[in-house]
């Protein structure tokens, strides 16, 4: 059952899109990148295969439409990862499980909010994603962390792999063949779909 949600995080309010899980497995949040958001048809294909497991998500916007525009927000991380801790402490007394699913600037929010001393995220999935905006809060950060990166991203790849030796908790590195930047390539993003979903049953959190 989905349903519409709005998040107020310092004035600003979020709209999103919740489903909610079967039994005790978690609501996986989208933290989305730049030019991207909670109607994207990438982000909601990957939501809909992971309700076929039985995942819950949560498609929110993590910048009100007035400030999509502006580049400087996109990639404040502190920010961005602000309004993430607000909306998953919000989220808390309904999904007692929440794994993150983050894409471009919007994995780099993820794992810098992944890495607060309470945050408690089961997993973490990175698609396409920066991670090295994240830091040296990479190092912090407890959840098993999956990195999704297409083949043909050869700058990306190299961003990850950096980031990749900072990071000290589980975590895995998987390069889909053939694939670029977006995963417009057909069957890529059901690679990614298929690790992500695998991933966050396995590193599901009992609450």
């Amino acid at each position: 059952m989905s349903t519409e949600r709005t998040f107020t995080v310092d004035g600003a309010r979020l709209s999103g899109t919740l489903t909610d899980p079967t039994g005790d497995l978690p609501v996986v949040v989208f933290a989305h990148g730049s030019g991207s958001g909670r109607f994207s048809p990438r982000n909601r294909y990957v939501a809909e295969l992971l309700h076929d497991v039985g995942l819950g998500t949560l498609l929110f916007d993590l910048l009100v439409p007035e400030e999509e525009g502006d580049r400087r927000l996109v990639f404040d991380i502190p920010l961005l990862s602000a309004r993430l801790c607000e909306v998953t402490a919000q989220l808390r007394d309904s999904a007692p499980s929440i794994a993150y699913f983050g894409a471009s600037t919007g994995a780099a929010a993820a794992l810098h909010a992944a890495a607060q001393r309470d945050a408690n995220i089961s997993s973490i999935v990175s698609r396409g994603g920066r991670p090295d905006l994240a830091g040296s809060r990479l190092s912090a950060v407890r959840a098993p962390t999956l990195l999704l990166v297409g083949s043909l991203d050869t700058v990306v790849i190299r961003l990850n792999q950096q980031a990749e030796e900072l990071l000290e908790c589980e975590h895995e590195l998987v390069i889909v063949p053939g694939a670029t930047h977006l995963f417009e390539e057909p069957g890529t993003l059901e690679i990614v779909a298929d690790h992500a979903r695998n991933w966050f049953v396995e590193h599901e959190l009992k609450p």
